[in-house]
């Protein structure tokens, strides 16, 4: 990753927040809900499947515009760790129906294990999702995203993850 995906994320971002939110106050706070996920996933490194990993991620019961604050971790079944703190934009104006689409960027710390060196300690994860939302506030998406160092590290070869996310609103 070069920063292209962050730049598609703001863009996208600040492009709905000017449209749909601007008219309220572009980044007043403002509530949203609050929910637990859990993502499985596959990982791949340089187009091999090399591991598994599990991803917990917490929403933040806040908004400033379209962006909103998220927190999560992961553990690979190779011992590599992650954590990081982003935001997510989602929109249901895309597809109709309950369905939505959901774009993330989060900053971490990368933990090597036995998986692969990415470059050093500073990873940033971005995703793409589409998903379905329940009536009860609960959602499954199906993901897929990009870890890198955005060539700050001494290589930057990034790591991939294709998976399934489990939500449920703390409400």
């Amino acid at each position: 990753m070069d920063g292209t995906f962050a730049v598609i994320f703001f863009i996208v971002g600040l492009t709905d927040t000017y449209l749909n939110e601007c008219a309220t106050g572009c980044y007043q706070l403002r509530d949203a809900p609050a929910r637990a996920a859990l993502q499985i996933s596959d990982t791949y490194f340089q187009s091999d499947n090399i591991s598994n990993e599990i991803y917990a991620t917490y929403d933040l019961a806040r908004s400033y515009g379209a962006f909103q604050p998220v927190i999560g971790a992961s553990a690979t079944s190779d011992g590599d760790l992650w954590i990081g703190a982003g935001a997510k934009w989602t929109t249901q104006n895309v597809i109709e129906g309950p369905f939505f689409v959901e774009l993330s960027f989060m900053p971490g710390l990368y933990i090597q294990g036995d998986g692969p060196d990415l470059g050093g300690p500073l990873e940033f994860r971005g995703a793409l999702g589409v998903g379905y939302a329940f009536d009860n506030g609960a959602s499954v998406t199906v993901l897929a995203d990009h870890r890198s160092n955005a060539d700050l590290g001494r290589i930057n070869p990034g790591l991939e993850t294709i998976g399934v996310r489990f939500a449920m609103a703390l409400d």
